[in-house]
């Protein structure tokens, strides 16, 4: 691996170096690497069992104020690509926003984030976990047939080249595993899943619990009652919960604040989570999936409390939308074959002192929500309406499972009455706790 990093470090600098001959005053190079192997089985028969590699690669180009980005196969041609790349630019319209990172903000030093393990584990044992987890899914009474299981390893590098200076390079690995299934039959059939996906082959759940958890849920699903339309008290499941933040994260994306299509746009310094409610962004966690040494520009990005006491204090921003806001980046820039934006790493919303089960119980009547269907937050509006399934909360119990009905809000009415439990999976790069978010508009029988 460390061959093709110093490969792919050396074809960047080619490529800054051909695109300045040709007439380019700045460039940068990203070259993303990808290796992973899976396996696919169905009802104990393996359908599919896969091996890919592929190693990409994008110019970006300035030619004063005007910018071009291609990208191609590492194996293109650097001096024809850089030549087309530099033509591009030299025709595209200005962006007054466009350019590099100031070099004075480049990241520096090596940090090692504990992002990569090296366990190979060959295409013969990811079909023997993809079968364990069906079997055991299969086992939970009540489950009549299966709609697949998987189980995969790979891992993505990004190599970052720039005409000022930076030379960096970020490795993860991933190992993951999940299983669908269905119970019950006829019209009565209901599906669901589960799975684990980690970095670290150690830390993955075993094979068995994983299908039994699918099988599980798949059976509690099973003769759902409609919900009489009304307005309830919501509970959201964490699978739901970051849902719900990661709308909250697209309303404060800076991209979306330059055209100003967030119904945030201008509630900078205002009340937008409950107080006491913080809503952090740490990118350099150790052992944390949302986390990286640096940006898709080489900036090396601190922690930041996107909302603090539940006052909106930033907007997550790449060099050019915190150009066109007149602020300064804040190591969010993420890459892509299409160029630059921003994106959150690893967020987490402060825990509340009560667990679910108290949330629960402290609800007389309402809904507890495990799955939602369809993009229906509008964050231009911040209008929220979503199908959703989960169970009825009867004197703060869970009772009888519910499906076919619509929740509707307003984004910002919901962030603002939720309350956390103490629950939450740092497996994701979005880590929230099971949310209740007040009463909402149920559209049911």
């Amino acid at each position: 691996m460390n061959d093709d990093i110093q490969r792919l470090a050396d074809l960047g600098d080619r490529l800054i170096g051909a695109a300045r001959r040709h007439g380019a005053d700045a460039a940068d190079a990203a070259s993303v690497l990808s290796r992973s192997r899976s396996a696919q089985v169905r009802l104990g028969k393996v359908e599919e069992l896969e091996s890919s590699e592929s190693d990409d690669l994008s110019l970006r180009v300035f030619v004063g104020r005007r910018v071009a980005t291609v990208s191609a196969d590492i194996r293109a041609d650097a001096d024809r690509l850089a030549e087309r790349a530099v033509a591009m630019a030299k025709v595209s319209p200005e962006d007054p926003y466009a350019g590099l990172a100031d070099p004075a903000l480049l990241s520096s030093g090596e940090l090692d984030l504990d992002l990569y393990d090296d366990t190979e584990i060959a295409g013969e044992a990811l079909v023997e976990a993809a079968k364990a987890m069906e079997a055991a899914a299969l086992d939970v009474a009540g489950v009549t047939n299966s709609g697949g299981a998987s189980a995969g390893t790979g891992v993505t590098g990004l190599v970052l080249v720039t005409s000022t200076g930076f030379r960096g390079w970020r490795m993860r690995s991933g190992y993951s595993r999940s299983v669908s299934v269905v119970a019950g039959e006829g019209t009565g059939m209901e599906r669901d899943y589960d799975f684990d996906s980690r970095m670290h082959a150690g830390d993955l759940d075993a094979a068995d619990a994983i299908g039994r958890r699918a099988g599980e849920r798949a059976v509690r699903r099973l003769s759902p009652a409609k919900v009489p339309t009304g307005r309830y008290p919501i509970v959201l499941d964490p699978r739901v919960s970051r849902g719900l933040i990661g709308s909250l994260l697209g309303a404060i994306n800076g991209a979306g604040i330059a055209r100003g299509t967030s119904f945030l746009k201008n509630r900078m310094g205002s009340r937008v989570l409950p107080e006491g409610m913080d809503l952090l962004d740490e990118p350099l966690l150790v052992r944390r999936p949302g986390s990286r040494p640096f940006d898709g520009e080489g900036l090396r990005g601190e922690r930041l409390a996107l909302v603090e006491d539940g006052i909106l204090r930033h907007w997550l921003l790449d060099g050019a939308t915190a150009r066109e806001l007149g602020l300064q980046p804040n190591g969010r820039a993420s890459r892509s074959s299409s160029g630059v934006s921003p994106s959150s790493t690893n967020v987490s919303l402060t825990k509340g002192a009560r667990s679910p089960a108290d949330l629960i119980r402290d609800t007389n009547r309402g809904i507890y929500v495990t799955e939602m269907i369809g993009q229906g937050a509008n964050l231009v509006t911040g209008d929220y309406s979503r199908g959703a399934s989960g169970f009825m909360i009867e004197n703060g119990v869970l009772t009888h499972p519910v499906s076919e009905f619509t929740v509707a809000g307003h984004l910002g009415d919901m962030l603002l009455a939720i309350e956390a439990a103490d629950d939450g999976d740092p497996r994701f790069s979005v880590d929230v706790p099971t949310l209740r978010v007040g009463e909402m508009t149920v559209a049911g029988s």
